[in-house]
């Protein structure tokens, strides 16, 4: 008689892609786009400059990308989880849901966080990365604490993508030099001005249960305004960036339009009406992104 105990499950490799699809959810994998095309206009501005380019060092940008956000998003779900299912907002997230247990959860940030630190060894013999790979990766992880202690949490955040092309621009060229600074001070503060806007539609919630942001602390008005100040300080460093970076007027003119979708950004998120902030978080911070690298590769070709 066949032992039925050793038949291979047919629900096995389902219920595995099940569990992948919600880890990308959990994770929102689609949202690295807001991070990586600066990272990569660092790199091709970084080979541009020394005029080597290696398949390994692209591979390595990109690996770790993926697994240093993947580990940061699946951490702060961790640290967050008992908030996230008092908050109406988020009460449907994966862990207060119930659709991942909260060791997987674990497991998938420990992956993440050793596949990053593995990652950094493909651009060896410049060992910059991996000596930096693990304060790097504390620093990411430390976000998740900041709304414990400080409204300048979106900030920390800020600084933490800040990073991408400073990070990928040592990776390839073993220093640093103003233009991949100014890059990465243009997403600090571009960074910094978008998740304000995101962070209103917690202001009532945060204040309730004493966790600390800028809308909780100065208000909602106040807070919008901030962050068009923070999107104003992102045009400059970008003009600074363009000049250092020595590109031409295609890019200039990004800028220009840049500006434009900064502006109508603001004027979809008022204090009286933030039903469209996720239009104005995704949708228009995915374009401003990709048309950033966008411009800097034609600029560069042309």
């Amino acid at each position: 008689m066949e032992d039925t105990n050793s038949l291979p499950n047919p629900n096995a490799a389902p219920a595995l892609l099940e569990k992948f699809r919600h880890l990308m959810g959990l994770i929102r994998f689609s949202h690295t786009i807001f991070a990586l095309p600066f990272a990569l206009l660092a790199a091709i501005l970084a080979w541009y400059e020394t005029g080597r380019f290696r398949i390994l060092d692209l591979v390595g940008i990109l690996l770790c990308m993926v697994f240093a956000r993947s580990a940061a998003m699946a951490f702060n779900r961790l640290v967050d989880r008992k908030q996230d299912a008092l908050n109406p907002r988020t009460a449907n997230r994966h862990i207060p849901a119930g659709l991942l247990s909260v060791s997987t959860v674990w497991t998938f940030t420990i992956l993440c966080s050793l596949g990053f630190i593995a990652s950094t060894m493909l651009f060896l013999p410049n060992t910059w990365p991996l000596i930096l790979s693990v304060p790097l990766l504390l620093f990411l992880l430390g976000y998740s604490f900041t709304k414990r202690f400080t409204f300048l949490c979106h900030y920390w955040l800020a600084a933490g993508l800040m990073l991408s092309p400073i990070a990928a621009w040592i990776a390839i060229t073993g220093n640093l030099s103003w233009t991949p600074v100014m890059l990465g001070l243009s997403v600090f503060f571009w960074v910094g001005g978008f998740d304000i806007l995101y962070a209103c539609q917690d202001a009532a919630f945060d204040k309730e249960s004493a966790l600390s942001s800028i809308p909780a602390y100065f208000g909602i008005p106040t807070a919008l305004k901030i962050a068009a100040l923070s999107h104003f300080c992102m045009l400059i460093t970008l003009l600074a960036f363009w000049h250092f970076a020595n590109l031409g007027p295609l890019f200039l003119g990004g800028i220009v339009v840049i500006a434009l979708l900064l502006l109508y950004e603001h004027w979809l998120v008022k204090p009286s009406d933030l039903t469209r902030v996720n239009i104005a978080f995704f949708n228009i911070n995915a374009l401003i992104s990709v048309g950033l690298l966008v411009l800097g590769i034609v600029d560069l070709w042309i």
